[in-house]
């Protein structure tokens, strides 16, 4: 989908939210915002109606309809606004109604002074903890009563992580607001469910939006990645039923795949998925930007594999062909800082050797930068090895502050027990490929038998597992 088919996709969303909200809102006469919309940019005047809204939500006038009327209201203003207009809003709602630190103040005082018995004490912790609960929590959990306020509460997330940087009191609203999705989106709660072809028009849509990972060019394309010999699931949840939070792809194969292109290739015969032995996961995309932080991958693939199991008996090894989107700035930043030992001998007299007048000094960053460099057969292989040794460098050793790895992708499957199998040259050739790891992927290899191992390992001491063949190219 281009970028103006996915505006157009989420404007229409929007105007349908619009208008069911306005639907609830006109049920109660003399809303605020049912009857008179904001100039986008919220005006004072706007705002300070805004306040009353917002206080007259609070104090629940008018009992569960005009409840709900007022926060269909609220949202539907919300929705009018500009980014200005919108940031205004929100930093309302995060100073205006945040804590009441006198009355928190006050609390831990009198429990403090508590006469010591159990009853008292009780008392005291329980006005406690509603002293701790800000209004503004109230106010958002009002949402959850209306046709799609959920979705709406994790869009308006991800706004917040958008705008609220550096500004103190909407990144203590954005904290809030992901304690409640939090609670709200457990584990417990979600529903897997297989997308195929004959899934609703709608969500199929929906995948062609979302997916993050390798970009699904069209109908044809879909259809391809949901043929029989493939398989995508994804994680619903039911105030969202329509939505999904995550969705993994998966391709029934013989053996690892070491090439997205081929992978994906729509003329390529479909193959007979009860005679597969590898499941390939070449896909996890995060549908949901305002649930960032919340983590379902883990969960996603251990419920997939359970699934697959149960479908295919040949099944016996779990795999993924994954991108490594790190490795091209990481690999930059080693070179901008002149580390000298990141070409072995071997390598720089193969790059030097090379008939294009590159030289010696400095040829390997010019080589890396040479358009179209993937389709010239000399140059492509002399940056083989070292391109392919440096890459198995970064996913076992470049590691955060915290000794976990610098990649997230790697980070995400080592921390869920897998271990670095393969890697792969040239298995993606498209421009994204090249401009996150210069066309490497990587196989990361779930075995039943090493997950636990390898999670403990990896979580507690940060080891790296890896296969010997990966091992081989750090000597």
């Amino acid at each position: 989908m281009k970028p103006t088919e996915k505006a157009n996709f989420l404007d229409r969303t929007l105007r349908n939210l619009r208008g069911a909200w306005q639907e609830i809102a006109d049920t109660a006469a003399g809303v605020f915002a049912a009857n008179l919309a904001p100039n986008p940019n919220l005006l004072d005047e706007d705002a300070h109606h805004l306040r009353e809204q917002m206080r007259d939500c609070l104090e629940g006038r008018g009992g569960e309809v005009s409840a709900r009327a007022r926060a269909a209201s609220l949202g539907r203003a919300y929705l009018t606004l500009n980014k200005e207009g919108r940031r205004r809003f929100l930093r309302i709602l995060a100073t205006e109604f945040d804590l009441d630190r006198a009355a928190v103040d006050r609390a831990i005082e009198a429990m403090r002074k508590t006469d010591g018995s159990e009853a008292a004490r009780r008392r005291a912790e329980h006005a406690l903890r509603a002293a701790l609960e800000p209004p503004q929590r109230k106010l958002l959990m009002q949402f959850n009563a209306l046709p799609d306020g959920v979705k709406f509460l994790v869009d308006l997330r991800a706004e917040l992580l958008q705008i609220g940087k550096g500004d103190p009191a909407l990144e203590g609203l954005e904290a809030d607001l992901k304690n409640l999705l939090a609670s709200w989106f457990d584990i417990g709660f979600l529903e897997l469910r297989r997308i195929t072809w004959d899934s609703p028009a709608a969500l199929l849509e929906k995948l062609i939006a979302y997916e993050a990972v390798h970009e699904i060019h069209g109908w044809n394309d879909l259809k391809n990645r949901l043929d029989s010999d493939r398989r995508c699931f994804a994680f619903f949840h039911p105030r969202m039923p329509d939505e999904p939070l995550i969705f993994v792809e998966v391709a029934l194969h013989h053996g690892l795949a070491n090439n997205i292109q081929r992978l994906l290739d729509q003329d390529a015969p479909i193959q007979d998925p009860q005679n597969a032995d590898t499941a390939i996961f070449y896909s996890i995309s995060n549908a949901q930007r305002g649930l960032v932080g919340i983590s379902f991958g883990g969960f996603l693939i251990k419920r997939v594999v359970d699934e697959l199991v149960a479908e295919f008996r040949n099944l016996k090894d779990y795999a993924t062909l994954s991108p490594i989107p790190g490795f091209r700035a990481w690999l930059e930043g080693q070179l901008k800082a002149g580390h000298p030992d990141l070409l072995l001998p071997a390598e720089r007299r193969a790059i030097a050797a090379l008939p294009i007048g590159v030289g010696d000094d400095g040829a390997f960053e010019t080589l890396l930068n040479l358009p179209a460099w993937p389709d010239n057969a000399e140059v492509a292989k002399s940056l083989r090895a070292p391109l392919t040794r440096l890459c198995a460098r970064y996913l076992a050793e470049a590691k955060r502050e915290n000794g976990k790895a610098l990649d997230p992708v790697a980070h995400f499957h080592l921390s869920n027990g897998a271990r670095i199998e393969q890697i792969n040259w040239l298995a993606d050739r498209s421009a994204k490929g090249i401009a996150q790891a210069y066309g490497i992927m990587v196989n990361y290899r779930y075995r039943h038998a090493d997950i636990e191992t390898n999670h403990e390992a990896y979580t507690g001491e940060g080891k790296v597992a890896m296969a010997a063949a990966v091992r081989t190219l750090l000597k």
